[in-house]
């Protein structure tokens, strides 16, 4: 995974089988630190991605086969950072919810292998998606980092990935993707000020369902924007932020630039007139194949109509990493670097699809 600063001004780079995390500087891609999660459930360590916060302050990283949450604490002006071990937060064994209830339960959160911990920096938590399905939302700024509300799987499902926020909300999805969940296809809303508290039940703030489609062939993996991506479909979904209507499905086979564009992860250009895609190759590096594999491994180009109501593949700009003679590239993250002051302003707004 790639993301950046909220002032793009550095990027953070997920090794995820290795465990690694890179700090680079974007001007010039400077490598500046390298940190490695630590060994978690059964040894295991990866590090599936690192979400900067945006106050500035941290990074938290999903150590997903190591279920445990990790954070780097940040200084981005200083360019200084520290893996801050004593802020870390296990998420298997004994640990337990504000509601007295074991983290990982096997009715409850099966599985507590954390995907991504997107945040919106104000308040100061992130959301913790979890493979075998529910959720967490986590004070980031405790040490150790503490949970202040807790979802079952019964309230999110599994496999959620994307997650971005947009106005008041937080946009998260899950999705299929595994040999033990082929297919599924739900978007939720959560509100900014709601009230995230271990005071709080369960499942409280109770998320809105934006998007619930169990039947189809389908996979979401993104939020705001998502993606319904396999071999048959390769389309985007596009959802109106104040209605929660979908408003628009973008075929990406429609351009006939390649025969199955499977796009991942999405981005959208400071002036919003255009979005990037990565697009996944031959031989899918994460989630189950059958959901995954596509023909032509890149980046996609889009260009956007209708106010964002629409847009069209204009070009694919393919890479390769070639093994043995076999094509294996396969990206798994997209990101913009603005150049100036004034870009990074426009990005931090969204257009309203009423």
């Amino acid at each position: 995974m790639l993301l950046f600063n909220k002032a793009r001004s550095h990027a953070v780079v997920s090794f995820v089988a290795s465990g690694h995390v890179v700090i680079f500087r974007g001007s010039d891609r400077t490598p500046l630190a390298c940190f490695r999660t630590t060994p978690g459930f059964n040894g295991a360590r990866q590090a599936h991605a690192a979400y900067p916060t945006g106050d500035n302050r941290y990074i938290v990283v999903a150590n997903q086969n190591g279920k445990k949450l990790e954070r780097i604490n940040v200084d981005w002006k200083a360019e200084t950072f520290v893996h801050d071990l004593n802020a870390t937060l296990p998420l298997y064994g004994n640990c337990t919810t504000p509601n007295g209830v074991l983290c990982e339960d096997p009715a409850l959160r099966p599985d507590n292998a954390p995907i991504c911990t997107p945040n919106f920096g104000d308040p100061r938590i992130a959301f913790a998606t979890l493979r075998g399905g529910g959720l967490f939302v986590v004070d980031y700024t405790k040490t150790p980092m503490a949970i202040v509300a807790e979802y079952d799987n019964s309230t999110i499902g599994a496999n959620g990935c994307g997650g971005a926020a947009g106005g008041n909300h937080m946009y998260i999805n899950s999705g299929g993707g595994a040999a033990n969940n082929l297919y599924e296809f739900r978007v939720y809303k959560f509100p900014r000020n709601g009230v995230y508290s271990g005071r709080n039940p369960p499942n409280t703030p109770r998320p809105t369902v934006v998007a619930d489609d169990r039947n189809g062939t389908r996979d979401a993996h993104g939020a705001g924007i998502t993606r319904d991506t396999n071999g048959y479909n390769s389309v985007i979904d596009v959802y109106s932020f104040d209605t929660d209507r979908l408003v628009n499905r973008i075929d990406l086979k429609a351009a006939n630039l390649t025969s199955d564009p499977t796009p991942d992860a999405l981005t959208i250009s400071p002036i919003q007139d255009h979005a990037f895609v990565s697009l996944r190759g031959a031989f899918p590096l994460s989630g189950d194949p059958h959901i995954s594999t596509g023909s032509s491994a890149g980046l996609g180009v889009l260009v956007v109509e209708g106010v964002g109501r629409s847009a069209h593949l204009q070009k694919i700009l393919t890479i390769t990493n070639i093994v043995g003679g076999v094509n294996r590239a396969d990206p798994h993250g997209v990101d913009v670097r603005t150049t100036n002051d004034r870009c990074t302003k426009i990005l931090s707004t969204h257009r309203r699809l009423r």
